[in-house]
């Protein structure tokens, strides 16, 4: 009898160690848990620390570490690779910007002296496409511009109904020369915070990109729902070609052949109404495709 009590001491002691070792080890896994969340959150960068001697549980600890350094790693490199391409972009824009201007002084001198019809012809065609290239460089120079200044917003209460209309009137001429029609629905006034520079440089890269994309009409709409909406949309050829989660990223085009544009006009849409707290978007139904800026919306 005394033998069996021992023995039930014994197990009960053995059970108690047991719990008290789960209790542990779960304990641990918390721990970790937290060590973990702390670092999804941005706040601490240290390795994950473990109290509790476990051989398996150590080895689990390391390879968590070593993941973690290694993705560390990899997001500093991609952060300096980011950076050298900001510079790249930037110095490219500058470079360029020097050869352009002497091309566009030596074309001017050349239409101010006598040539043949033909040879003004074929001096239209090449200023034509110095202007082109101007304007390819102008939009490098201000996307690398955007990337690498620091943010300077003048927040304040805008008439969005009004902007966007009298951007669309200063478009008239160049909608006309494409033979596209412009319809902007009849809405109340809708007012937003914004900066003002900002707001024009993104409806103009709206309506540039309606220039040149369109295959028929455009339709504006400016309306209220939890954020002030701006909506323009318009028919596109090749519609299977394009790839709406893709728009706002920076050089994309579906026109890969022949590159007429840089694809930055709607990476810098997306970049400034960011920076003012707004988003875009895009969809395609059909051949109708239809763009989306969302900003903060001011009460009257």
């Amino acid at each position: 009898m005394k033998g069996l009590i021992i023995v039930i001491c014994i197990l009960i002691i053995i059970v108690l160690l047991l719990v008290l070792y789960i209790a542990l080890l779960q304990h641990q896994f918390s721990n970790i848990n937290r060590q973990l969340e702390k670092r999804l959150a941005g706040n601490i960068r240290q390795p994950i620390s473990l109290q509790l001697i476990n051989r398996a549980l150590n080895q689990l600890t390391a390879n968590i570490n070593k993941s973690l350094k290694a993705e560390e790693n990899l997001r500093l490199c991609s952060v300096r690779e980011e950076k050298k391409f900001k510079e790249l972009i930037a110095n490219i824009s500058h470079d360029l910007r020097t050869p352009l201007t002497a091309i566009k002084g030596y074309q001017q001198l050349l239409g101010s002296s006598e040539l043949t019809e033909d040879q003004q012809k074929k001096l239209g065609i090449a200023r034509k496409h110095a202007d082109e290239l101007g304007h390819l460089i102008e939009h490098f120079f201000e996307y690398s511009y955007l990337l690498n200044a620091e943010s300077k917003l003048n927040i304040e209460k805008i008439n969005l109904t009004y902007v966007v209309t009298e951007c669309l009137a200063a478009s008239i001429g160049t909608f006309e020369k494409r033979g596209l029609m412009v319809h902007i629905e009849e809405t109340a006034p809708v007012f937003v915070l914004a900066d003002q520079e900002m707001l024009v440089r993104i409806i103009q890269n709206l309506i540039q990109n309606c220039i040149a994309h369109s295959a028929s009409n455009i339709i504006v709409k400016i309306f209220t729902m939890e954020n002030a909406i701006i909506s323009f949309e318009n028919s596109v050829e090749n519609a299977t070609e394009i790839d709406v989660n893709c728009l706002f990223e920076r050089f994309y085009t579906t026109d890969q052949a022949r590159r007429k544009t840089t694809g930055l006009g709607l990476s810098i849409v997306k970049l400034l109404a960011e920076q003012m707290g707004g988003t875009v978007s895009a969809s395609l139904q059909g051949e109708e495709l239809t763009i989306v800026v969302e900003l903060l919306l001011c009460e009257q």
